[in-house]
């Protein structure tokens, strides 16, 4: 139970409580069974009223923990009443039920209200954190992007030198690390290097990075394409060019059943940019190859 014990709440739980109890000895055994202490019931004294009683506790109650949720058990017990053995057999008992139906009727109504506007309070307050959390984490992709993007261009100052190359698998990688793409980093098989792999959606891709002033071409398309042909079934390539691509390159990579994607600089930019994450530009560019047997799509045609 959520329910706030606000002075009409108060209110409703006294009359229900008042209405549903004629004898003394009936109210007391409430009383009793809502944990009202044996030590307060002992001071009720025989002059005394239910009345007077009720109000020296509820006075009483309202001033601590246990006491509020003493006030609110009674108020749980009185709404599960469906009959009221203690209001039978009197002259006026069908009045006297008839107003403690009433009574325990006002305090369901308002405690249900309460309930639902808690409740939706509570989902208002969730959505709130939620899209706080939300903006916190576009907040913190955009500043790792960000940081992406700015080491990208200081590599680009040293475009074509062989330390250059081997800090762009670094950061290559750390792309692929930010897009929580399965991978593995550069390593050596047998005496050949392998620049890395990525697994996605069931596919592993083995990678091959350049970052050079040329373009590729051809040749060097061919000797990628072996590399992948010789590895497992369900084994492709992506081949990142930070200069792009000869049309010779791009139409030796293409043809039936290709294993080859091709990416260049305005693939990763459009990463860098947020306008699609590194997993939808691999799905892009692979569903391009399986319907056309085209190997490479530009940025510009990823709409079309």
């Amino acid at each position: 139970m959520k329910s706030k014990l606000t002075p009409y709440y108060l209110e409703l739980i006294y009359e229900a409580a008042l209405k549903s109890f004629w004898r003394k000895t009936a109210l007391r055994k409430f009383l009793r069974e809502c944990h009202v202490s044996e030590n307060f019931l002992a001071t009720w004294a025989e002059d005394e009223s239910k009345r007077g009683l009720l109000d020296r506790l509820f006075e009483k109650a309202t001033k601590s923990d246990s006491g509020r949720q003493c006030l609110l058990s009674m108020a749980n017990y009185l709404m599960e009443q469906q009959s009221f053995p203690d209001l039978k057999n009197w002259e006026d008992s069908d009045a006297k039920i008839r107003e403690a139906h009433e009574a325990v009727q006002k305090l369901r109504r308002y405690h249900e209200q309460q309930e639902q506007e808690i409740a939706s309070e509570e989902e208002k307050q969730k959505s709130r954190e939620e899209f706080r959390k939300r903006q916190e984490q576009i907040s913190r992709s955009q500043q790792t992007l960000q940081k992406l993007s700015e080491r990208l261009n200081e590599l680009g100052k040293q475009l074509g030198t062989q330390q250059a190359g081997y800090d762009f698998q670094s950061w290559f990688y750390d792309l692929v690390q930010f897009s929580e793409i399965d991978h593995r980093r550069p390593y050596m098989h047998g005496e050949r290097q392998i620049d890395g792999s990525l697994t996605h959606d069931g596919t592993t891709y083995l990678s091959e990075l350049k970052f050079t002033t040329s373009q590729v071409g051809p040749v060097e398309i061919g000797d990628f394409y072996r590399k992948v042909s010789s590895k497992a079934d369900n084994t492709m390539g992506i081949m990142v060019s930070i200069s792009g691509f000869t049309s010779a390159a791009i139409k030796e990579a293409s043809g039936e059943k290709t294993p080859l994607l091709l990416m260049d600089h305005s693939h990763l930019y459009f990463v860098l940019s947020g306008i699609m994450g590194m997993k939808e530009v691999i799905e892009r560019i692979r569903r391009h190859a399986s319907q056309t047997a085209e190997a490479y799509l530009p940025t510009s045609l990823f709409n079309g």
